[in-house]
């Protein structure tokens, strides 16, 4: 078979894998109160944006790539790139430095930022442009621009995106200083997990803009007040995602030993989020003790508040007896 009807076979399956991902996002329910993005999922073809990806194998990562002369590994990449999962697409020294997102959690965040025609949308965190092509594709290429610190992701993002037929804005800059020059925006969202929330966003939005962004291990969905103050509670959707990097980014602290709390406690998802959120100020044993008196709080309790240099995190009430400084 020539080379030329395998690219045509690939094409194919490239669409009918596309097809099946855009059915199981459905059955998710993770656009039902925007199914708009249905239509940029079945558009934005995602295998242009992972010309690549890594495997984890025993003792490290398998590349599987598009180039691969053996036609049966080109096939595995189609059908992996339309696989509802993340796929981890730049492994620096044997660590995991910038993925492409699971599908239906992008779908589920894109609907969570809750846009309207004609906002104007910072991405942080490019990866490989995907996210920012399903934007382009809703608002149109000049209402959104992605940035990110890393020169390479910044340059591939761009050419998958122009392989795509997208051409928003790619900006290579410490996404927590924002993008001053393209303010203001109407919706900032972060595609990794930030320690708090980076005050210079707060003047580079319009007034009730969203801001939406992973933050311990969940999703922190703020609405803006002014160029100061911006309020909001975590969603129930649990988030994992490859740290913010960028010389403004405080060091997240040290996990803590949890030896002595009981085991299921120690595995527990959501304790673990209040673990996370609450680093540096309480200990695990104090954490625990909240814990059980408020009957294992849910995400959707918990909140984040930025009131000029001031942020904190707390739960039920942003002046309520439980808060907890952020950095």
């Amino acid at each position: 078979m020539s080379a030329h009807a395998l690219d045509h076979d690939l094409d194919d399956l490239a669409t009918l894998a596309r097809a099946t991902l855009v059915r199981e996002i459905d059955r998710s329910g993770a656009w039902d109160a925007d199914p708009v993005w249905r239509e940029a999922f079945e558009s934005v073809p995602r295998h242009l944006f992972v010309p690549y990806y890594y495997i984890g194998v025993m003792g490290g990562f398998e590349r599987v790539w598009g180039e691969d002369p053996d036609p049966r590994a080109r096939e595995r990449w189609v059908r992996g790139a339309y696989a509802d999962a993340p796929l981890a697409t730049r492994v620096r020294d044997g660590e995991l430095v910038s993925s492409s997102s699971q599908p239906s959690l992008m779908a589920k965040m894109l609907t969570e930022l809750d846009v309207r025609d004609g906002d104007a949308v910072l991405e942080i965190g490019a990866g490989t442009g995907y996210n920012a092509a399903l934007l382009a594709h809703r608002l149109g290429d000049e209402l959104v621009t992605t940035v990110d610190l890393d020169p390479e992701i910044t340059e591939s993002a761009r050419r998958h995106l122009a392989a795509a037929g997208h051409h928003p804005t790619v900006v290579t800059a410490d996404g927590a200083r924002g993008v001053p020059e393209r303010a203001p925006f109407d919706r900032i969202m972060a595609t990794c997990t930030l320690t708090s929330i980076p005050r210079p966003w707060l003047p580079q939005c319009t007034r009730g803009a969203r801001i939406l962004a992973p933050l311990a291990t969940g999703l922190i969905a703020l609405r803006v007040r002014d160029a100061g103050h911006a309020e909001g509670r975590f969603l129930h959707t649990p988030a994992y995602f490859v740290p913010l990097r960028g010389e403004t980014r405080p060091e997240a602290p040290e996990p803590r030993h949890l030896d002595g709390l009981p085991r299921r406690v120690r595995s527990d998802e959501l304790f673990r989020f209040l673990l996370t959120l609450t680093a540096g100020s309480l200990d695990p044993y104090e954490a625990y003790a909240l814990w059980e008196r408020e009957d294992q709080p849910v995400r959707e309790r918990y909140g984040i508040t930025v009131s000029g240099e001031r942020a904190w995190a707390w739960l039920d009430d942003p002046e309520g007896p439980y808060a907890w400084p952020l950095p």
